[in-house]
């Protein structure tokens, strides 16, 4: 997903994104403890709370069967730095070589998903237009359910028609947790039109 890799020289420069392992670690958030996996072009999986028993290893990504599993390192910790970041109110946009694994449709998907802005949202239509698919929005809705990069690949910001809030991987109270967290207003879990916009 080499479109997907928006201020990966920047993070490059710090840190071996190339590093021939995939490595795994864990983060405390305020939404709870997360999973987070890397390999050797990027992040692979941001694993939610209550997603997978924390402190295990966790599987080697689709095409990776054959590479080590280590423990964090500075690939990791990059990830962990900025999502404190985001976390702490200090970052709208993750600056993050990304390798997430689906189907041509899938990354497609989560490319548009991915220009939808810090404090914005769409709805699962104006993704399916927004990549030329206008009847697709249910299977635009189906491949935001798998995007393995939650927050990173923003797809608590998509919500349904009028604004309501549906289908989270986290549930949708971590996904309401996490919009307002960005500023959108939401009334009885659907967001405010004025924080509405058409990607």
């Amino acid at each position: 997903m080499n479109s997907m890799k928006s201020g990966a020289a920047r993070a490059g420069q710090r840190v071996a994104w190339s590093k021939k392992s995939i490595a795994v670690g864990e983060m405390k958030t305020p939404l709870g403890t997360i999973g987070i996996a890397v390999g050797p072009k990027g992040l692979l999986r941001i694993d939610l709370p209550g997603k997978r028993p924390a402190g295990r290893r966790r599987p080697p990504a689709p095409g990776y069967e054959d590479l080590p599993v280590e423990a964090e390192d500075a690939r990791v910790a990059e990830v962990k730095r900025q999502l404190g970041e985001y976390f702490a109110g200090r970052r709208r946009r993750f600056a993050l070589p990304l390798d997430p694994a689906g189907t041509e449709f899938d990354r497609t998907v989560w490319r548009q998903v991915g220009k939808v802005g810090y404090a914005e949202v769409a709805t699962y239509g104006d993704v399916a237009r927004a990549i030329g698919r206008p009847a697709a929005f249910r299977a635009v809705g189906a491949a935001n359910g798998r995007n393995p990069l939650p927050i990173v690949v923003p797809c608590h910001r998509i919500v349904g028609s009028g604004g309501r809030l549906t289908g989270y991987g986290g549930g949708l109270g971590l996904k309401a947790r996490l919009l307002r967290s960005e500023g959108v207003q939401l009334s009885t879990e659907v967001a405010s039109a004025a924080t509405r916009v058409v990607t």
